[in-house]
């Protein structure tokens, strides 16, 4: 398995991506490079004691398979579990790209890099989280912030064209006076409407994993943003890979095209009081499907509880999203509070006694 990082020219640093230039850093020099610049290190593993097979063997099947692999900047292991494709040595904090993950059929066709920069994320998450009031402090503080991370998560993105067809009933109702009688005349309609339709960056998740649900609330994406994939833009982040094919996202992918198809036809329809319906017939002409790396920030908190809750952010847009633990204790003082409060001003005005 090929293990990647990318170095500064200069000092030799390890490079990462910076979304505020678009261009790839180094910490340590801070000299800035464009794609063709850079400098790779590939570590080539093959299998030793305390590496864990390749996804699809006997363990695998079994339990949820490890792969150790040494970091090409100071030797120590790096261990990860068989979905990540990029991440970071625990000791010299260097950026690490499992790029053998990222080869051949599961190399990624196209990425949306990060415009939004980690101290952008981490101050609308304060500002965010100010807003809640029973938020738990232990959820914002600065032991957690360090904690967001820049994760790319892998999508199918798809591309449509469809023909597609509605018949559909529909009334007119038209009320007038004479003298004294009111008058209603109903009218009744056949309607189709027929045409094309083109649909852009539908998108389907490809990890089939419990953190996949974490980039649905930041949704859309700007497709235009796509460029082709390099393992370079990963460079400083971590990142996953698919385990979900084309063949298991076709079912649901046909069905969002299907309702969005029957969405549009039945907005063309428009004169009536009321539109009802009868049938629609969808025939997909071409589908183009893009394995593709969307950006997201992330900040995970499990409670004593045991439940795990979440922060993240577009990392192209901004947009935030998450389910956030309430501080039981905080918000029994502050209703508490409230109603001694409460009671005090109607033992002061009377109303008890």
């Amino acid at each position: 398995m090929a293990v990647t990082t990318y170095k500064c020219p200069n000092c030799d640093g390890g490079l990462i991506f910076d979304p505020k230039s678009q261009q790839f850093t180094c910490e340590y020099c801070g000299s800035y490079f464009d794609e063709s610049n850079l400098t790779k290190t590939d570590g080539a593993e093959n299998s030793a004691p305390g590496e864990a097979p390749e996804p699809g063997g006997r363990e695998a099947r079994d339990e949820p398979s490890i792969a150790v692999y040494s970091c090409p900047s100071c030797g120590a292991e790096v261990e990860t579990d068989e979905t990540t494709a990029a991440t970071f040595c625990y000791y010299c904090h260097n950026p690490v790209v499992l790029s053998g993950r990222l080869e051949g059929k599961l190399r990624p066709q196209k990425v949306i890099p990060f415009t939004v920069e980690k101290e952008k994320a981490i101050r609308e998450l304060l500002n965010w989280t100010k807003k809640k009031w029973f938020v738990p402090k232990a959820f914002f503080s600065q032991n957690q912030i360090e904690k967001v991370t820049g994760v790319y998560f892998p999508y199918w993105m798809v591309d449509g064209r469809v023909r597609g067809r509605m018949d559909a009933r529909a009334t007119k109702v038209r009320v007038w006076r004479s003298g004294n009688t009111e008058y209603t005349e109903t009218r009744h309609y056949s309607v189709v409407r027929e045409g094309n339709m083109t649909f852009q960056d539908i998108a389907q998740n490809a990890l089939n994993k419990e953190n996949s649900k974490l980039v649905n609330g930041v949704h859309p994406f700007d497709g235009a943003a796509m460029r082709d994939f390099s393992p370079a833009y990963l460079s400083g982040f971590q990142a996953e890979k698919r385990n979900r094919e084309q063949a298991e996202c076709e079912g649901a992918v046909k069905q969002e095209i299907q309702e969005y198809a029957g969405v549009m036809l039945r907005n063309s329809i428009s004169g009536y009081h009321v539109v009802t319906p009868s049938q629609l017939s969808v025939s997909q002409e071409s589908l183009d499907w893009k394995y593709t790396l969307l950006p997201v920030w992330v900040l995970t908190y499990k409670a004593h509880n045991g439940e795990t809750y979440y922060y993240t952010m577009n990392g192209q847009t901004g947009k935030v999203s998450g389910i956030l633990p309430v501080d039981y204790r905080r918000l029994f003082l502050f209703f508490g509070g409230i109603t001694l409060v409460l009671l005090l001003i109607m033992l002061l005005g009377g109303y008890l006694f």
